[in-house]
């Protein structure tokens, strides 16, 4: 077996060499034990205590690079994934880096639709998807395909509308732009090509992963509450599987330890609260297995 492990070539897995999204990406694998040391500008860097290898590559390489064979794994845009239109297996969403894909116009534009749009100049980084959309809405552009932002081309008089990734929406109102249709949501996603060489070992950073990336949904809450009152509690806060219960020296309270979504924690407690449930915290959970 030790052997047969020697000969097999390590896990290769890209991750973006800048920007965000590369700081996203690394920090979930240290999150999730994957330790490594990137060399100033390096391309390739060893991870500590498994067969895996890290490719430092641009991000919208990464879902080509995957199907072709020079990685088993990557940590990707799923917007640049649907762009690239490769055949790849989504292993994980790994619920960072969401945005919207949309089309937008002048704020005093009269398009309405889609449909509007037949015979109009678009700018976008995701001709790919843009084709795509058009053609399901009966209309035809020509495109103006660019690598970089795409906000101010309307006002150079490169095009009439762009399709571009929406966050916040701010640098819309920068540019005087509004919103006419939404392509898609999207967000960091892991894929793997279909000819993995160390399944194994992707199936081990897979659920490293989602440990963290589940641990990010939930918190850990803990209160006190009569015994009395247990059944009203319980059915507040049920729990993954069920709480934890456990005797207090007083024999009419209890302690309960808790799973409970982190977006529900505050009205929660409240809930909690009302119905006289005391010592109420919040414990953060950085990583867990369900």
């Amino acid at each position: 077996m030790n052997a047969t492990r020697q000969e097999t070539p390590n896990l290769r897995i890209g991750i973006p060499s800048k920007g965000r999204l590369s700081e996203l990406a690394g920090d979930l694998l240290r999150q999730a034990g994957l330790q490594f040391r990137r060399q100033e500008r390096g391309l390739f860097a060893r991870v500590s205590g498994l067969p895996v290898d890290l490719t430092f590559l641009r991000t919208d390489d990464i879902p080509t690079l995957c199907a072709e064979g020079a990685i088993d794994m990557g940590i990707t845009g799923s917007d640049l994934l649907e762009e690239a239109n490769v055949d790849l297996e989504v292993r994980l969403r790994l619920g960072v880096g969401r945005c919207r894909l949309a089309v937008c116009v002048p704020d005093d534009s009269a398009y309405e639709t889609a449909k509007d749009l037949d015979g109009s100049r678009i700018a976008t980084s995701f001709p790919g998807v843009t084709t795509a959309y058009l053609a399901k809405h009966g209309a035809a552009a020509h495109l103006v395909s660019l690598s970089g932002s795409v906000e101010v081309m309307i006002q150079l008089g490169v095009a009439d509308a762009i399709v571009d990734l929406v966050e916040t929406g701010s640098t819309l109102a920068a540019n005087r732009l509004r919103i006419l249709d939404e392509i898609g949501q999207y967000e960091t996603v892991l894929i793997q090509n279909k000819q993995c060489r160390d399944r194994e070992t992707a199936d081990r950073v897979v659920r490293r992963l989602e440990g963290v990336t589940l641990a990010r949904d939930y918190a850990m809450l803990e209160y006190n509450v009569p015994r009395k009152l247990l059944e009203k509690a319980e059915a507040i806060t049920p729990g993954y599987f069920s709480p934890t219960i456990s005797q207090l020296e007083n024999s009419s309270y209890v302690s309960v330890r808790v799973m409970v979504k982190r977006k529900e924690v505050i009205n929660v407690m409240e809930q909690l609260e009302i119905i006289g449930a005391s010592a109420i915290f919040e414990t953060a959970i950085t990583n867990c297995r369900l």
